[in-house]
């Protein structure tokens, strides 16, 4: 009996030595998915690091922000995916997240990128997705959707959960300014509705036909053609361009793997992770992928301008933007 106790504890204290440390990510929902690009990233990673990648999938990116502001420096996260520029500057704020100590020469963005913080992963354009059998003709620019008939519906997300839908607000205050809250008001009469999400509105929605434009990305049409093998589902380019996202992921200062937390930024910017974005996240690559970019992305719109506020900008104006929208919104 004795000896059968001393060889159960020498295999527990074993087993504690030499469990592979486990890394754990919070992100959101679509990208550890089964059709997303977390569980082939996560294969690829475990196979060289040796350790277990944990991800845990919160509402969206807003709410991964929330999260790690509530659990402070108690948080069980070593690293956060699924950030965006818009609302960079207010993570930064926490002080929770910390350098990246990595090289980000090869990123290939639309534009410059210098953050010590944040390393982006891939980027896109919003943009109106229209289905073609509803919709023969959309409005090619964003005046023209705001003048169009009243019976011309539009699904739209909730800036203040959603980051398309921030980033529409982005886009309208980008184009008109200060006229922007009459533009807000102008386009009411078109918006069906305006959900919490974006898988809500896409797949919930839009896929069941009950709007003909829908806002999403200029690349959502590229999974439809590769996948579903179909051109129905198109973005439409807009006069006046297109508000550009950048996700981004981060370091956590309180991990307790700090060097993995850094191995695996490091390992974002390869092939085998960047290989997984174009059609499992549906985005463009944050680094030059070469032919390994699937062709369907050369069939997408060419925005003629990319639009862009700096983080801090948008934190300064985002709270007087949102009252905006919301005065707009609840007439």
């Amino acid at each position: 009996m004795a000896r059968s106790l001393v060889f159960l504890f020498l295999t527990v204290v074993g087993a504690n030595v030499w469990a592979a440390p486990t890394l754990t990510i919070y992100t959101y929902p679509s990208f550890v998915s089964e059709w997303g690009p977390g569980p082939a990233i996560k294969e690829a990673f475990q196979n060289q690091c040796d350790c277990t990648l944990n991800f845990v999938a919160l509402d969206s990116s807003v709410a991964i922000l929330h999260r790690l502001r509530l659990e402070g420096e108690s948080t069980q996260a070593d690293l956060v995916l699924g950030l965006d520029a818009s609302i960079m500057a207010d993570a930064r704020k926490t002080g929770l997240l910390t350098a990246h100590g990595i090289d980000t020469s090869p990123l290939a963005l639309p534009i410059t990128w210098k953050d010590d913080i944040f390393v982006p992963y891939d980027w896109g354009y919003f943009a109106f997705v229209y289905d073609t059998e509803q919709l023969a003709e959309p409005p090619s620019s964003l005046e023209a959707l705001i003048n169009a008939p009243d019976d011309l519906k539009i699904i739209l997300q909730d800036p203040r959960t959603s980051t398309p839908g921030l980033g529409f607000l982005l886009w309208m205050r980008h184009v008109y300014g200060e006229q922007a809250p009459q533009k807000w008001q102008a386009l009411q009469d078109n918006i069906l509705t305006i959900t919490k999400g974006w898988s809500e509105a896409y797949f919930s929605l839009f896929m069941n036909g009950e709007a003909p434009m829908v806002l999403s990305y200029s690349t959502s049409p590229a999974y439809h053609m590769a996948v579903d093998n179909t051109e129905r589902y198109q973005a439409v380019a807009f006069d006046e361009g297109h508000y550009l996202q950048v996700e981004l992921a981060a370091r956590v200062r309180t991990s307790e793997h700090p060097e993995l937390a850094r191995q695996f930024l490091e390992f974002m910017l390869t092939p085998a992770f960047q290989a997984a974005i174009p059609l499992k996240n549906v985005m463009y690559p944050a680094t030059d992928l070469g032919e390994q970019l699937p062709d369907v992305f050369e069939r997408l719109i060419d925005p003629p301008q990319t639009l862009y506020f700096e983080p801090d900008a948008v934190a300064e104006g985002r709270k007087q933007w949102i009252d905006e929208w919301l005065n707009a919104t609840a007439r």
